[in-house]
């Protein structure tokens, strides 16, 4: 299974991922004494899981990540609150 995600960090901005493990990878962003996690996320944590959607085939959550990324805030929010990806 793989996991797309949305964090929102300490500054209140979004950052988007891909992982097999969710709950691993979000230890992994916060962690003091990690670099396993995102630069982006590191200067910006701590980072809150806000948003997950599971997918069975990587290529489709691969997919899926780069379009969530494409999206501006205002789009990525949508997505936060409605909890389903918006088009």
């Amino acid at each position: 299974m793989y996991h797309v995600y949305i964090l929102r960090c300490a500054d209140g901005s979004l950052y988007t991922g891909i992982t097999t493990e969710l709950e691993r990878r979000v230890k992994e962003h916060n962690a003091n004494d990690s670099h396993l996690g995102s630069k982006y996320v590191y200067a910006r944590r701590p980072a809150v899981l806000v948003w997950s959607r599971t997918f069975a085939d990587r290529s489709f959550a691969s997919v899926e990540e780069a379009r969530i990324k494409r999206l501006d805030r205002k789009g990525k929010l949508a997505i936060i609150e409605t909890g389903s990806v918006v088009m």
